[in-house]
């Protein structure tokens, strides 16, 4: 008898492997996005931060989180408030802040956090710290901020700041003066050619000029081309062209490009510039125009306004009035005597003074200005309204190609 066969044995079991770490989630863009813009309080609803993008939102918390107003609307809420004391990790000086802003961000979002710590927050400390200011890329928002705020540094910082003035300077004078140069290159008079007179006939250059032509037999020199002597001046007329220049805390941008356009101006022919700051005193900076630098770091933002004098002050200049552009850069918000500067406005556009009246002169021309006294300014004669550097220089370039013309 056969005895069954031997039942197969069992497969043996595999040895278990070892567990893979699971990787971490690929994040929504979208919702990354969301989570950096609303802060910690976002993150049950988008999930966690990693990486780059966790120093991101740390580079924000650190701006932003002292914004009461976006944290009473929940807006960049964290779990506590970063003021309070706590065992957390030390917060970032500015100087840590802006290395990771810019090892974190694009250029343009760079730019923007730069300009709204130092203008929205007053973070005083990225332009009053050498260290800070060592490392701060130049612009137009920190030359601003060095403005405003110079009088808190010591001799140390105030030359850190220095390099800023004159960087963004620098940038602002090789950006304005090919549009000078092209405004009066480009102007052309308007007064007809004046036919040459028997007077001003030049005898012996026609002689030189024409001895080709000689006929021996008819003993005569046949003139192709007379010459005449000229009795054009070597310079255009002179004009004369008066910045007044408000220097309240509002009106940095518009010190900044006045001081650049006069220094471009400066050394045209036939121009006579004038640059006078004013608060509540007037301060005449027209010897320093050639070094816009050294002026800006004479300039005093903030006080009050006192926009009578300045004109009054601005008026003594006049020489030829026919020949003579006054630009009144302001808000216009009078802390003087409103009366009298309408009057003197007034009395030199009747003098036949051509006066301005600006309410900006920045690369934006955003004005921003008290309209009622603006109005009263522009019934006396003088138009009001925004221009560009370049768009001045151009007025200036033009009215001086019209000769002196009615306007």
């Amino acid at each position: 008898m056969n005895s069954p066969p031997p039942e197969p044995s069992p497969p043996p079991t595999p040895a278990p492997r070892p567990s893979a770490s699971p990787s971490p989630p690929v994040p929504d863009p979208g919702l990354e996005r969301w989570r950096l813009v609303l802060g910690a309080a976002a993150q049950r609803c988008t999930g966690p931060l990693h990486g780059e993008s966790a120093g991101r939102d740390a580079a924000l918390e650190w701006l932003y989180g002292r914004d009461d107003d976006l944290r009473r609307r929940g807006v960049r809420r964290g779990a506590a408030d970063p003021r309070e004391g706590g065992s957390g990790p030390s917060r970032p000086t500015a100087v840590d802040w802006l290395d990771d802003i810019h090892r974190l961000f694009p250029k343009e979002t760079v730019e923007r956090l730069e300009r709204e710590a130092v203008e929205q927050y007053e973070i005083h400390e990225i332009v009053t710290d050498p260290d800070v200011l060592a490392r701060i890329e130049p612009s137009q928002t920190l030359l601003r901020a060095v403005l405003r705020t110079k009088h808190l540094m010591n001799p140390q910082v105030l030359a850190a700041a220095r390099r800023i003035v004159a960087t963004v300077v620098q940038q602002l004078m090789e950006r304005l003066r090919p549009e000078v140069r092209r405004a009066f290159t480009g102007s052309r008079s308007r007064r007809p050619s004046r036919l040459p007179l028997a007077r001003d006939f030049d005898f012996r250059t026609t002689i030189r000029a024409n001895l080709a032509h000689y006929q021996p037999e008819q003993r005569r020199i046949l003139i192709q081309r007379p010459h005449f002597h000229s009795r054009t001046r070597r310079h255009l007329e002179q004009w004369q062209l008066i910045l007044l220049v408000d220097q309240s805390g509002s009106m940095a941008g518009s010190v900044i490009h006045s001081a650049v356009t006069a220094a471009c101006l400066w050394s045209l022919p036939g121009l006579k510039t004038h640059l006078v700051a004013f608060d509540t005193s007037v301060v005449d900076l027209t010897s320093e125009v050639t070094d816009p630098v050294e002026l800006l770091m004479r300039v005093q933002l903030g006080g009050g306004t006192d926009i009578a004098r300045a004109v009054d002050y601005g008026a003594s200049f006049v020489e030829n009035p026919r020949r003579t552009i006054v630009a009144l850069i302001s808000d216009f918000y009078e802390g003087g005597d409103p009366f009298r500067l309408v009057r003197t406005v007034r009395q030199l556009v009747e003098q036949g003074t051509t006066v301005l009246c600006l309410a900006a002169l920045d690369e934006a021309a955003d004005p921003v200005y008290d309209r009622t006294l603006a109005g009263r300014l522009a019934e006396a004669g003088a138009p009001v309204g925004a221009m560009t550097p370049g768009r001045l220089a151009e007025f200036v370039a033009e009215q001086i190609g019209r000769g002196g013309q009615a306007r």
